[in-house]
């Protein structure tokens, strides 16, 4: 039988796993982002697309970079909650 503490791991488990996961594309954006907003400060620039084409392009290399590292580490939870499955079952 499935107890409260073995639900708060899982959901501790999951939390973590979706944090690490996606913290690579949240920096790059982070990043560009910082970094056009620098660029346009110093040059009066108040384009607002030139904030959301860059960032979506570099999220989008991003996923192509991290992808596979990022597959990987959800593929290794899923199999860890499903062979612990029949544990939580008995």
């Amino acid at each position: 039988m499935i107890t409260q503490g073995d639900v708060i791991t899982i959901a501790k488990e999951a939390i973590y796993t979706i944090i690490v996961s996606s913290a690579p594309l949240l920096l790059i954006s982070l990043i560009v982002g910082l970094v056009i907003s620098i660029f346009q400060t110093v040059t009066s620039i108040q384009e607002q697309t030139l904030t959301f084409v860059p960032k979506i392009i570099a999220v989008f290399l991003g996923i192509m970079l991290f992808g596979p590292w990022m597959l990987d580490i959800m593929s290794n939870y899923m199999t860890r909650l499903w062979t612990d499955f029949s544990i939580y079952l008995s």
